[in-house]
């Protein structure tokens, strides 16, 4: 069956096909929501909770406003940084041992590693070093504009500017 048809389906709250949805999908989200927490059973959890918005809020998805896609990757990320900018999280992290740190030098996660995680690793590679920064740090990382402003030494008008032109190409191409 098509995407189409399953979005249609799981929107009118048939089972059957958001069990499809999660099948097609979790594993590029989960890609995605580890790249940011990188904490796999945080991660697996975070998944459960943004399939669990996919459901409740499917009669919101427009399709005239984007890619089915594109609206479940929001919200994954969107869950993933709301998870990590708790005070929960970040008590947490305050605790951390040494082999956390080795784990994470020692770790393969690298930005083209984590793109490669949701499919896009072909096309990422076509874009300028800047655009992968950018994207890596906004997308990737959960930066803010701001942040990446400062990471990057940039004025936030760049950024925006940058990150605007790099998204747009990068659909240019995935469009091709």
């Amino acid at each position: 069956m098509q995407p189409d048809g399953l979005i249609s389906q799981m929107q009118e709250k048939n089972p059957k096909a958001f069990e499809r949805i999660y099948e097609r999908y979790s594993e590029s989200l989960f890609g995605i929501i580890y790249s940011i927490i990188n904490d796999k059973v945080l991660a697996e959890e975070i998944l459960q909770d943004v399939f669990m918005k996919i459901w409740d809020k499917s009669d919101t998805y427009d399709s005239s406003k984007g890619r089915f896609f594109t609206w479940t990757l929001n919200i994954a990320r969107n869950a993933s940084i709301d998870k990590m900018r708790s005070k929960a999280f970040k008590n947490k992290k305050k605790n951390l041992t040494a082999d956390y740190f080795v784990d994470i030098l020692e770790e393969k996660s690298n930005f083209v590693d984590r793109v490669d995680a949701v499919g896009v690793k072909k096309y990422i590679k076509i874009l300028k070093p800047y655009c992968k920064k950018i994207i890596d740090l906004l997308y990737f990382k959960g930066f803010t504009q701001a942040e990446t402003s400062e990471e990057l030494d940039m004025p936030l008008g760049t950024v925006k500017t940058r990150n605007r032109n790099c998204i747009k190409k990068l659909r240019e191409i995935l469009v091709e």
